[in-house]
C-alpha cells in the first residue's frame, strides 16, 4: 500500500470488536494499552517521556491544551490577556475539583508554575519555562504570569503545565506525591504496580468530556513482539510503538488496524562536541555525510518517516523551506575520517534504549563502520538513557539515538533545551547559536523570530552539533473497535477516545 493510502486508512475508524472474552457484557469497561516502558514518574513537573506522559497527562488538567487539529485552546484557563509583552492575566476556570474534592483555585495554578521554574525542585523541563519569573494571583479566578522580556513561545510552552494541588504537595512532599499523584484530569490514579502496570480510574465528577471506559490500564511491555501477540490475542486494545514490518503483519486483518499519524518527533544522531573524537568539526561533518536518511525512511521504516534537513519538522513554527543539512555522500565521509588518521579511531559509543527502533540504531552503527569509524552500540534502560543525556557536556556521551518532542510545536521548544548551555541535554557550547536562540524567544515579531531561527539552523547545518534524521511517524495497533484518532504531539487523551460495538 502507499504510503499516502496508509496515512488515510490509519485515520479512517473501522468496525468494532471487545476486547473481553467471548459472553462478556457488551459495554467496553476496560481499556487495556500496552507502552513499552512504565513511567519513570507520575508527577507531571518531573520527568519529561512519552512512556510518562502517556499515563499522567490523564490525571491531570493543563492550564491550556491543544484540540486535534493542533490550535491551542481553553483547559484550567478559559481566555487570557496580555497585559504587556511579558505580562499575561489568565482567567480560571471556575468549577474543577481535584479528584480528593478540593476546588483548583487561582493559587493552585501559582503553585504549579512557580514549582516548575524552581531550579531548586530540578525539573527537566525546566529550560522549557524558564523564561517565567513568576506568578502571581491578581484576583479570585485570575493569575498574571511574567516573563523576563517577551516570550512568543509561551502559548505554545503553557500546553505542557499540568496544575498540581498545592495542599496535597506540601502536605506529602514531592516523592509521596509522584507515587500517589492527585490532579483534576479525567481520569482518576488507581495503583502502579511497580514494572507492571498502572491504572486510572474514570473521573465521574470531571468538569469536561468523560471518559467512556472506567478504567484504563497502562502496561510496561518492553518487548515489541510482545505487544504485537497481547493485540492479536485481544489481550490489548491499543499497543504504542510497533514497526512498518510489524503494522505490515496487520494488512487484510478484521479485528485489528493500524493508527498512523506523522507527529512533531524529530529523529536525531546527538553528538557531544566536547568529547573526542566529536570535538573535531570535520568529523562530525563526516557523520552528517555518512547518514542515509532516505535508506533509513523508505528501506528501514517503511515509507512512514519523513527525512528533514534541519532539525524540526514542519509541524513546527520556525519551520524554513529550502534549509538543508549537509547530505549523504559516503565518499566525502570516508575521506574526511581517513584525513583524521588516529583521532578518528577513538571508540564511538552511540547510547541507546530498547524504546528506540534498534533497526534505526544498527543501520548508523553500520554507516558509521562503513565511513571508517569505530563505531558499536551500547544498551541501557530507559531511566539511565534519560539520567546520562541530560548530564550536561562532561556527562553526556559522545553520541546517542534520539527522538525529541516538545508537544509545543514551536521551534524554541526543540532547539533551545538540545542546544542551549543553560539546559542540561546540550553539549554545543556556541554562542552564536546560543545569541540566536534567545533572541529567537525575546522578539513577539514572527518575522523576527523566523530570522534568528533561520540563523541558527544555518549555524547548526554547518557545525553538526546533532545531525536531524526524519520526521518521526509513530504508528500504533489498535483493536478494531477503538474510535480514536492520533495528533502530531502524541497525546494519549483517554475522554477523546471511544469504542464502536
Amino acid at each position: 500500500m502507499m504510503k499516502r493510502q496508509r496515512i488515510i486508512a490509519a485515520l479512517l475508524m473501522s468496525a468494532s470488536l471487545s476486547w473481553a472474552s467471548a459472553g462478556a457484557a457488551a459495554a467496553k469497561d476496560l481499556l487495556t494499552i500496552d507502552l513499552v516502558n512504565e513511567p519513570t514518574s507520575l508527577d507531571p513537573h518531573v520527568q519529561w517521556n512519552p512512556d510518562s506522559y502517556f499515563v499522567y497527562r490523564n490525571i491531570f488538567d493543563n492550564l491550556l491544551t491543544r484540540d486535534d487539529s493542533g490550535a491551542i485552546v481553553p483547559q484550567i484557563a478559559t481566555e487570557w490577556t496580555y497585559l504587556s509583552d511579558n505580562e499575561i492575566e489568565f482567567t480560571i476556570r471556575d468549577g474543577v475539583t481535584f479528584h480528593d474534592g478540593t476546588p483548583l483555585t487561582a493559587e493552585d495554578v501559582a503553585f504549579s508554575v512557580k514549582r516548575i521554574t524552581d531550579p531548586g525542585f530540578s525539573s527537566p523541563q525546566l529550560s522549557q519555562f524558564n523564561s517565567i519569573t513568576d506568578a502571581r494571583v491578581s484576583a479570585d479566578n485570575k493569575v498574571v504570569l511574567v516573563t523576563n522580556g517577551a516570550y512568543p513561545a509561551v502559548m505554545a510552552q503553557l500546553v505542557k503545565l499540568s496544575i498540581v494541588p498545592q495542599h496535597v504537595v506540601e502536605a506529602v512532599g514531592n516523592d509521596a506525591f509522584n507515587l500517589a499523584p492527585v490532579g483534576s484530569g479525567p481520569y482518576k490514579f488507581s495503583d502502579w504496580s511497580r514494572g507492571v502496570s498502572v491504572t486510572l480510574a474514570v473521573n465521574e465528577d470531571y468538569w469536561g468530556d468523560k471518559g467512556v471506559f472506567k478504567e484504563a490500564v497502562f502496561r510496561a511491555v518492553p518487548d515489541a513482539a510482545t505487544r504485537m501477540a497481547n493485540l492479536q490475542a485481544k489481550a490489548a486494545d491499543l499497543v504504542v510503538t510497533i514497526n512498518s514490518d510489524m503494522a505490515a503483519q496487520l494488512d487484510g486483518r478484521d479485528d485489528v488496524k493500524v493508527l498512523s499519524v506523522l507527529t512533531e518527533r524529530v529523529a536525531y544522531f546527538a553528538l557531544n562536541a566536547q568529547k573526542p573524537p566529536m570535538n573535531n568539526p570535520d568529523l562530525r561533518l563526516a557523520v552528517a555525510h555518512a547518514m542515509d536518511k532516505e535508506g533509513i525512511t523508505e528501506g528501514i521504516l517503511g515509507g512512514y518517516d519523513e527525512p528533514v534537513g534541519q532539525f524540526m519538522s514542519p509541524a513546527h513554527f520556525g519551520w524554513v523551506d529550502g534549509l538543508e543539512s549537509p547530505g549523504y555522500d559516503p565518499d566525502k565521509a570516508r575521506e574526511l575520517v581517513a584525513a583524521a588518521g588516529e583521532e578518528a579511531k577513538v571508540p564511538f559509543p552511540i547510547l541507546t534504549s530498547p524504546v528506540y527502533d534498534q533497526r534505526v540504531v544498527q543501520a548508523i552503527q553500520q554507516m558509521l563502520t562503513d565511513a571508517g569509524f569505530n563505531a558499536s552500540i551500547e544498551m541501557t534502560d530507559m531511566a539511565t538513557w534519560l539520567k546520562d543525556m541530560q548530564a550536561g557536556p562532561e556527562g553526556i556521551p559522545v553520541s546517542a539515538f534520539s527522538r525529541w518532542s516538545c508537544a509545543c510545536q514551536d521551534a524554541d521548544g526543540i532547539l533551545f533545551p538540545t542546544l542551549h548551555s543553560s539546559s542540561g541535554w546540550a553539549s554545543a557550547g556556541d554562542t552564536a547559536l546560543e545569541a540566536a536562540l534567545e533572541a529567537g524567544r525575546s522578539t513577539l515579531d514572527e518575522e523576527e523570530r523566523l530570522a534568528e531561527y533561520t540563523k541558527a539552523q544555518a549555524i547548526l547545518n554547518e557545525q553538526n552539533y546533532l545531525i536531524p534524521l526524519y520526521q518521526a511517524a509513530i504508528i500504533y495497533g489498535a483493536a478494531a473497535g477503538l474510535e480514536w484518532t492520533p495528533t502530531p504531539n502524541e497525546s494519549l487523551f483517554l475522554n477523546r477516545m471511544d469504542w464502536a460495538e
